[in-house]
C-alpha cells in the first residue's frame, strides 16, 4: 500500500487502510452503475413519452408484443429489487 511500509505498520492499520481503499472502489463503482440505471431509466422515460415511436393509428398486434416483453423485462427488475414474485421472502 502506498504510503504504508508494511514492514513498520502495525498489522490493524494495513487492515484498517485496506478496508477503507475497498470501501471506496465498492462506492465509486455503485456510483457508477446508479448512474447507469438512471440514464436508461431517463430514456425509457422519454421513448414511453413518445408512446414508443409508434403512432396510434399504426399499432399492430407486434408493436403490443414487443411492449409486453418489456414489460415482463421489467417486472424481473422490479421484483428483483422489491422482493416480490418469484423474488419474495
Amino acid at each position: 500500500m502506498p504510503g504504508l511500509n508494511p514492514q513498520t505498520t502495525p498489522r490493524h492499520q494495513l487492515r484498517t487502510e485496506k478496508a477503507r481503499r475497498n470501501h471506496e472502489a465498492a462506492l465509486d463503482t455503485f456510483m457508477t452503475r446508479k448512474a447507469e440505471i438512471d440514464a436508461m431509466l431517463a430514456r425509457l422515460q422519454a421513448l414511453s413519452d413518445e408512446h414508443f415511436n409508434t403512432h396510434p393509428d399504426e399499432v399492430s398486434w407486434g408493436h403490443a408484443g414487443t411492449l409486453e416483453h418489456y414489460a415482463n423485462l421489467l417486472k424481473r427488475i422490479t421484483d428483483s429489487a422489491f422482493s416480490e414474485g418469484e423474488y419474495a421472502e
